[in-house]
């Protein structure tokens, strides 16, 4: 879905889907919301699992080295904590309120493993599309823990944890990305408030409620737990909550580029997709 929105207004629900059950890494379980046959993109956003399980056998196999080319990847996490390294030599552990932005760029080999043997592992994974003039650019990391992540708390109880954009009271996120100029908010809501946050008008939007239920936009629809709204156009969100809430907020201008897919390389012809594949097996990452 690669439409620019141009419309001033609130934004309202255009399409809702709760995702399909998916397995991916050595076996790790999960909902792939989008990247499926119902929503293959939502540009610049290729893809959004969410995973939540409190059951080792259906995370504890993790991710094992695996490479990227073509596009960046953000691991946010909820609950649990996430051991990362590459064949760069970096390596770290997300946690619970922690982000990792990672740009792939022209190549990078890594792997991603539970750091824990029982217990909740939660969060989610974006993948989010480079434009042509970086798919080959040196790949980087945009990494910071919890108390890296700014947390503005309102008057009224709402919470907002800001990964990327600025809120509306002013408060600017941890990343900084000039490809798609995103806006990644996790806003805990308390029952009977509402939230307002501006988004650009170019923007492709989506909310994800994590926990409770919303109602969204001025004529307002609902928005139960689990489920993504894709949203219409305009230049701001507006939500209620009629009992408490937490949800996902992200947007991002869309890159309007041909895209060619070849499991985690994501180029913009086949050429360079055929190419990924000799560089990797060529040990030129």
């Amino acid at each position: 879905m690669s439409t620019t929105i141009s419309k001033t207004g609130v934004r309202e629900l255009a399409t809702v889907t709760p995702g399909r059950p998916a397995s991916d890494g050595d076996g790790v379980r999960m909902t792939r919301i989008i990247g499926t046959p119902e929503l293959n993109m939502l540009d610049p956003f290729l893809l959004l699992d969410a995973f939540g399980s409190d059951q080792p056998q259906d995370y504890i196999g993790g991710f094992p080295s695996h490479p990227h080319r073509g596009f960046e990847t953000v691991t946010y996490l909820l609950a649990g904590r996430m051991r990362h390294k590459d064949n760069a030599g970096n390596e770290g552990v997300i946690e619970p309120g922690g982000v990792q932005w990672m740009t792939a760029g022209r190549g990078i080999v890594h792997s991603e493993m539970p750091e824990q043997e029982n217990g909740l592992l939660m969060g989610f994974q974006l993948w989010g599309n480079l434009p042509a003039r970086a798919k080959m650019t040196a790949p980087a990391y945009q990494e910071y823990p919890p108390a890296g992540v700014p947390l503005e708390q309102r008057e009224n109880g709402t919470q907002v944890r800001v990964v990327a954009g600025i809120t509306s009271a002013g408060t600017v996120g941890a990343v900084n990305n000039d490809w798609v100029t995103p806006t990644y908010l996790d806003v805990t809501l308390p029952a009977g408030l509402a939230f307002e946050q501006p988004v650009g008008t170019g923007d492709n939007a989506f909310l994800y409620v994590i926990e409770g239920a919303l109602t969204v936009g001025a004529a307002p629809q609902p928005l139960a737990q689990g489920m993504l709204g894709i949203l219409g156009p305009g230049d701001r969100v507006r939500v209620s909550a009629a009992e408490d809430a937490r949800f996902l907020l992200v947007s991002a201008q869309p890159l309007n580029e041909p895209v060619a897919r070849g499991g985690p390389f994501v180029m913009n012809t086949r050429e360079e997709i055929i190419q990924a594949f000799d560089d990797y097996r060529n040990n030129r990452f």
